[in-house]
């Protein structure tokens, strides 16, 4: 006799989707985001990408293609070119574009969002953090600036009245960097704009581009605010082994490095980043409020490692599982940032939290 069981329904197990990953492209207005967008959106590279366009330069080829509404709102179509690549054109929120791009799941394994180059990044960078719904469907893979390498340098060198200008905030925040339109200028003007750049943000890896043209997988599949991808805690465990400490100079953004010799607590950590994030008017020993843009690192706490992620008043810690052991190191983004004060305070911190 038969058992009955060869006669029961299977149990479907649903699949699982993976999240989709997104990277944002930002920079000043002329810098060349377009000119990146569109040499994705023609290139034949076998991927489907979906690109999310903050607003379409005055004569762009697409323009006409696409429907937006006299108020700016985005109407529910998407145009499907020839490479297998999704495009729409936005005048309002990137997030709300991203929410109904999900509808055409299946369409499409990657998402490009580009951020208008008036705006600081930050806060929608953030967002992928304090949104959990969200952060369902989709993850944020890095943030990639576009500079300007002949009109670039002006709008670093400005400073603004109150704050961090948006250039800067572009520059501080990105995990790669294209110093385009290098075809336009001496050798002298872009060492100069490098230069400035690398001042800024040490850590991000700056390509130097022709007409916005590059290597695809240097700016996608970064998982830059991840620690899965073992490549990218190893890049990350060189970048703090590689910095450099940069002469400080009252009132710029730069980068430092903190690499305590000692094992440091989870708690500690929690200490010394509601110091440096939240508190009012922190100092540097020269009177200058010290302002964070960005923050990473390795966290070695003698029972697991840590990895650390932080923009616009956000952190978080990420379990990670490096091959080999490696030193605490902490890389920080800001302005008014000097070595030693920042180093002292992460010691009184983890002082304190041994004590407790």
């Amino acid at each position: 006799m038969e058992s009955d069981s060869e006669d029961e329904i299977p149990c479907l197990v649903p699949a699982k989707i993976k999240p989709v990953p997104v990277t944002l492209i930002t920079g000043q207005l002329g810098a060349g985001k377009t000119t990146l967008l569109n040499y994705i959106l023609t290139e034949q590279h076998n991927k489907k990408i979906a690109v999310i366009l903050n607003e379409f330069g005055e004569g762009s080829a697409m323009e006409k293609s696409l429907s937006i509404s006299q108020k700016g709102k985005l109407y529910e179509e998407w145009l499907e070119l020839r490479n297998g690549c999704l495009c729409c054109s936005v005048k309002d929120n990137g997030i709300k574009a991203i929410e109904n791009l999900m509808k055409k799941r299946g369409k499409f394994d990657y998402i490009l969002l580009e951020t208008t180059g008036l705006a600081d990044p930050g806060p929608i960078i953030s967002t992928f953090w304090l949104d959990p719904e969200l952060c369902s469907d989709i993850f944020l893979d890095g943030v990639v600036t576009v500079v300007d390498a002949k009109n670039g340098l002006s709008d670093l060198n400005k400073n603004p009245v109150v704050g961090i200008s948006v250039p800067v905030r572009q520059v501080a925040l990105s995990d790669v960097i294209l110093l385009n339109k290098t075809d336009m200028v001496v050798n002298e003007a872009l060492e100069n704009i490098y230069t400035k750049v690398k001042s800024i943000n040490s850590s991000a890896l700056i390509i130097k581009t022709s007409f916005a043209k590059v290597n695809l997988d240097k700016i996608l599949d970064l998982e830059a605010y991840s620690g899965i991808k073992e490549n990218r805690i190893k890049h990350l465990i060189n970048e703090v082994a590689n910095m450099e400490l940069k002469e400080y100079v009252e009132d710029s953004v730069c980068t430092v490095t903190l690499k305590p010799n000692v094992v440091i607590s989870k708690e500690s950590i929690d200490r010394f980043m509601e110091l440096i994030l939240w508190r009012e008017e922190l100092k540097n020993r020269n009177g200058g409020i010290v302002e964070i843009i960005r923050a990473k690192g390795v966290i070695n706490t003698g029972k697991e490692y840590l990895m650390l992620q932080c923009v616009h008043g956000t952190y978080d810690l990420l379990p990670i599982n490096p091959e080999e052991d490696v030193q605490s190191a902490l890389i920080l983004i800001g302005r008014n940032l000097e070595k030693d004060t920042m180093m002292d305070l992460l010691n009184k911190c983890t002082a304190e939290t041994s004590i407790t």
